[in-house]
């Protein structure tokens, strides 16, 4: 049984990702790490951090990203394909670039690949997603952000990125550009890997949140966008608001990420209270009608994810794990 990492990634190194993290956290797990290295900005240095892991497990592909032919978003599911495409493994290891594993959960995730590996009905595994915001030590635990999603599929070419590149359905004859279109497609059948996935995409000095924040909106634009270069440094900072309303992590972080944690140097720029600062706009996880269905699914139903959309479908008599606290990072 072989086992690929595989990922996508332009400008990693400028918008502040903890690619080579990621890429670190994954290797004592793959047997062949694949990354779609897009046409990043001269000033951009990804290449030479990524060649400087010196890891003969990691295999770079050179791409150019096209937002004329692939807007939206999509760029990204294209970008996701044309890594899983390279990869040789009979398991695929999906991690997006500020996404990192646990070392604690290296043997759960060869474990299930073993345990599940002679089970063709099996087409994939799913992730508790660990969702940071502002800085290393808040997490949240909302209706407004997914709890769980596929991040370990069988290599199988019928499998393709969807939409944004956030999860994946199996299309049969697909012409290679209609990520959005889930006309004849199914889902996969999936059950839970035991592992967890630490999401750090709203982890950033608050200035660099801002310019990763642009760029992203610019993939999502159509195509009169494409191409364009990733602007300086933002003049204005991004306002994460007040961090006194979302939960505390008490759990532990990936030994990889120790330095780039104590290289922190913005949290005398966050807001930790509860009040909002005057002009503060709020964001979408702070809107009433979140507050309610937490509340309610707190109250009623032991925290359990209401009128959630999932991407996959979950094998008969196999059912998923009890709820994750995500406070502490331990079972509830």
């Amino acid at each position: 049984m072989k086992i690929s990492g595989f990922s996508f990634l332009r400008n990693g190194a400028k918008l502040h990702y903890p690619i080579i993290e990621s890429i670190r956290s994954a290797l004592p797990v793959v047997d062949e790490f694949v990354i779609a290295l897009g046409d990043s900005d001269p000033d951009d240095d990804t290449r030479e951090k990524i060649e400087a892991i010196g890891s003969d497990k990691i295999i770079l592909i050179d791409t150019v990203w096209n937002l004329d032919q692939f807007p939206n978003g999509t760029v990204y599911a294209q970008q996701t394909d044309v890594a899983k495409s390279h990869c040789t493994g009979d398991w695929l290891l999906y991690l997006q670039g500020d996404e990192v594993l646990h070392e604690d959960d290296a043997p759960r995730i060869r474990a299930a690949c073993e345990r599940w590996h002679d089970h063709p009905t099996v087409e994939a595994m799913l992730f508790d997603y660990h969702h940071f915001w502002g800085d290393y030590d808040h997490v949240f635990d909302s209706q407004r952000w997914y709890k769980q999603e596929m991040r370990l599929i069988r290599n199988i070419p019928e499998i393709h990125s969807m939409n944004d590149a956030q999860s994946f359905r199996c299309i049969a004859n697909f012409d290679g550009r209609s990520y959005h279109d889930k006309t004849g497609t199914r889902k996969l059948v999936a059950v839970h890997s035991g592992a967890r996935i630490f999401h750090y995409g709203w982890v950033r000095p608050p200035l660099r949140m801002q310019t990763k924040t642009d760029a992203f909106n610019r993939h999502h634009q159509d195509s009169e966008t494409a191409n364009v270069q990733v602007e300086p440094i933002a003049e204005k900072p991004f306002d994460y608001g007040p961090l006194g309303r979302i939960p505390r992590y008490q759990g532990t972080h990936p030994a990889v990420m120790t330095d780039r944690i104590a290289q922190m140097n913005w949290a005398d720029s966050l807001h930790q209270g509860r009040s909002r600062r005057p002009g503060y706009v709020p964001h979408r996880h702070e809107h009433f009608r979140y507050k309610v269905i937490d509340f309610v699914s707190r109250s009623f139903f032991g925290g359990r994810h209401l009128f959630a959309s999932r991407n996959y479908t979950m094998l008969p008599g196999v059912a998923l794990p009890r709820k994750t606290n995500f406070a502490t990072d331990r079972e509830a």
